[in-house]
């Protein structure tokens, strides 16, 4: 089973960029359909965006399409979120995850999660 392990978030002002990386182990990272998701402070975890295993096809919610970039590299086993123009809704712990099952946006069909990582956007 793989083991995920997201990193690069942090404390930023409104307008800004950060890309997020979510690492793989343990596991064929190319078998995976990948997402992310993010959960803010007193509301439930929301997909922020998804890319299937090898054709690349991507998912963004309405809130962060033509700002976030999400992408993998199957060879070096990590996936990417690149957000840019950053903005204090943005706040959030951002979570990377892993499905061995069909390409989704449903949390629940998500088998593999890691710990998080907080991003912090200041108006």
């Amino acid at each position: 089973q793989v083991q995920v392990v997201e990193s690069g978030g942090g404390l930023v002002q409104a307008g800004d960029s950060l890309r997020l990386s979510c690492a793989a182990s343990g596991g064929t990272f190319s078998r995976y359909n990948m997402g992310w998701f993010r959960q803010a402070p007193g509301k439930q975890r929301e997909i922020v965006a998804a890319i299937s295993r090898i054709v690349d096809n991507t998912y963004y919610t309405d809130s962060v399409k033509g700002r976030f970039t999400i992408s993998r590299d199957n060879a070096k086993n990590t996936m990417y979120l690149q957000m840019n123009n950053l903005k204090p809704e943005d706040t959030a712990v951002y979570y990377c995850a892993a499905s061995g099952r069909a390409y989704t946006t449903n949390p629940t069909s998500y088998d593999y999660w890691g710990q998080g990582t907080q991003v912090t956007v200041s108006s």
